[in-house]
């Protein structure tokens, strides 16, 4: 008996799987960069208007203009980012991963949002230093701030509020071990 003609036609609908697979991941990840440059575009419009004509008018010095921009794009891109995955992943399921159910995705989703504003808010205040820097200096500035705020919302314990599902889209929790066949460690350093 050969191994290898055994071996042969298994292989053969793998890779019609693999190659049918990575079709569908590049559709799907063409789709997802595309709405994230999109929600980018349109944060920007959003911001721009803010900063021009709306109430926000008087509180944006000219010179902190582009910090607003730096937080439209932020907001943006990340809404246009993480709101189609979280459709994905309430369409989609594996078996390690069930499907999000529609309140789960909704609270995402609204999450999201949230972060978005809360971006767009931080990009405020570092436009203020438009007060004092030139308009290249506060656009550098506005770039590591509206970049970096989002730290203190991954220090939150969100799971004290109720909101632990919706920490991420992955859904791990932070003492849960993440594959099979991975031990837990005791303090010896030991796997049991």
């Amino acid at each position: 008996m050969s191994v290898g003609s055994g071996a042969g036609k298994p292989r053969a609908q793998n890779s019609e799987r693999s190659v049918a697979g990575n079709v569908v991941f590049g559709v799907g990840l063409l789709l997802v960069l595309a709405t994230m440059t999109l929600g980018a575009y349109a944060g920007v419009a959003l911001a721009g208007g803010l900063a021009d004509d709306s109430f926000l008018e008087p509180t944006v010095p000219h010179d902190g203009r582009n910090a607003l921009i730096v937080g439209g794009i932020g907001a943006g891109g990340l809404t246009g980012l993480l709101v189609p995955l979280i459709l994905f992943s309430a369409v989609r399921s594996t078996e390690d991963k069930p499907r999000t159910g529609p309140g789960e995705a909704l609270l995402k989703i609204l999450g999201t949002l949230a972060v978005g504003v809360y971006l767009l808010l931080v990009s405020v205040v570092a436009a203020q230093v438009g007060r004092l820097l030139p308009e290249g200096a506060t656009a550098l500035v506005s770039v590591f701030v509206v970049g970096f705020s989002w730290m203190p919302l991954a220090l939150v314990p969100w799971e004290r509020f109720g909101l632990g599902k919706v920490q991420g889209l992955l859904g791990t929790s932070r003492g849960s071990v993440r594959g099979p066949g991975r031990g837990t460690r005791t303090k010896s350093g030991s796997a049991q």
